[in-house]
């Protein structure tokens, strides 16, 4: 079975540190998404934004699934896409602690609190790059305690 993907029109977008995405007639490109990354994480080259950026959106491409998983890859820019759309999906969705705890291992020298600041570096630039709604179902369908990694409050029922 082959996937395609395509662009679609949409809004230019900004992140949550002001950085406007042009994404007029087509997705953004790899080169935006990257220097929003390396904007938002304060990373001194735009090499380490990128790395950051393929691990990070590498572990998340395992844990989004179905629909979700689909329209992610087509409102990322391709080079991304290719990243989230190529992993096997998990077996066992891991919590938020876990996940940054299994970036940290793809990082060399990574620990807790640096991952934790490279996920969030790259996922808090998702909201502004493929739309709130988008975010909003993928965070629907991934254990509580991932919306803080995306930059949002996570709001619990009060019981």
């Amino acid at each position: 079975m082959t996937t395609v993907l395509s662009t679609t029109p949409s809004t230019t977008p900004t992140t949550t540190r002001g950085t406007t995405l042009s994404t007029t007639l087509s997705t953004p490109r790899w080169t935006e998404l990257i220097d929003a990354v390396r904007e938002s994480g304060q990373y001194a080259t735009t090499a380490e934004a990128e790395r950051v950026t393929r691990i990070v959106l590498s572990a998340l491409g395992g844990h989004v699934t179905g629909d979700e998983r689909v329209d992610l890859a087509r409102a990322l820019p391709e080079e991304a896409a290719r990243v989230v759309a190529s992993q096997i999906p998990v077996t066992r969705p891991l919590t938020a602690s876990e996940f940054v705890d299994a970036v940290a291992g793809r990082i060399h020298g990574a620990t807790p609190a640096t991952a934790r600041w490279d996920v969030s570096s790259v996922l808090s630039v998702l909201p502004g790059l493929v739309g709130d709604d988008l975010v909003d179902r993928v965070l629907a369908r991934l254990p509580q305690g991932y919306a803080l990694l995306f930059g949002r409050a996570e709001l619990t029922p009060a019981g």
